[in-house]
């Protein structure tokens, strides 16, 4: 199993999450490529702190919604988004290479990788982006979604995702941010539900009922308040099931 989280999401004098010490314990990292965090130093440091750790690197990206981080839906034409998810593949994977490492695979971020969860059109553009850039990288999504489709049409390995510390609807979708208990806290029953998702016994969804999602990856969020406890619980308890811990694109 994968364990990944979302990093590099600070932005100048703005800080986010303890990157450190949350690459100490996940084997990917997706990091924000400047569009809805992250800017050229952050870019770098974050990178070189991975390849010296063996941490996975992705391309997390997303919207060009600096303010609003990435979670506001934004109306792009296919074109456009296509051109700007490969903008920020080759302007993380620079910094990638510079560090002695070079970005695996793409996982879309916020209200883009909500979007293009139900949305043919935009997840096609994010699948384009990623073939222009090269085409043997891994895409990262939800399991039975627009992405994975689109990316199995176009010959991209499609990886499904699971996350730890988020409430699912019963369509697999996730809860909106917008409601409360959208996102969990309590770190043992985050790394309850994380083995649950990594050993085949599913996850209990908001309205109670039961999903079985088999994820290749799980992710905790690198800006969940306490999300680095959160993620050693989860790797303890990983490790506790016998569950071995690699990169999914190791």
């Amino acid at each position: 199993m994968d364990l990944n989280s979302d990093l590099g999401e600070g932005f100048g004098a703005w800080k986010m999450g303890d990157d450190e010490a949350m690459l100490d314990i996940v084997t990917s990292a997706n990091v924000a490529c400047g569009f809805h965090a992250g800017d050229p130093s952050v870019m770098r440091r974050v990178c070189e702190l991975a390849a010296g750790r063996g941490v996975a690197i992705g391309a997390h990206v997303g919207y060009r919604d600096l303010a609003g981080f990435g979670r506001r839906a934004l109306d792009i034409a296919p074109d456009e988004l296509a051109d700007e998810v490969l903008y920020q593949i080759g302007a993380l994977d620079a910094f990638a290479r510079a560090a002695g490492s070079r970005v695996t695979y793409v996982k879309p971020h916020g209200a883009l990788y909500n979007t293009a969860a139900g949305d043919a059109e935009q997840a096609a553009a994010i699948v384009e982006g990623l073939r222009r850039y090269d085409p043997a990288l891994a895409l990262l999504c939800l399991p039975d979604s627009e992405m994975q489709r689109e990316a199995e049409k176009a010959g991209v390995v499609a990886y499904a995702e699971a996350f730890a510390d988020r409430a699912y609807t019963a369509e697999g979708r996730l809860v909106s941010r917008k409601r409360p208990g959208a996102v969990l806290h309590d770190a043992g029953a985050v790394a309850d539900r994380a083995v649950a998702m990594a050993t085949g016994g599913g996850v209990v969804t908001a309205d109670g009922g039961k999903l079985d999602l088999r994820p290749d990856s799980l992710c905790v969020h690198g800006d969940t308040p306490g999300a680095v406890e959160l993620a050693r619980r989860i790797r303890a308890g990983l490790t506790a099931a016998d569950v071995p811990l690699t990169a999914f694109t190791g």
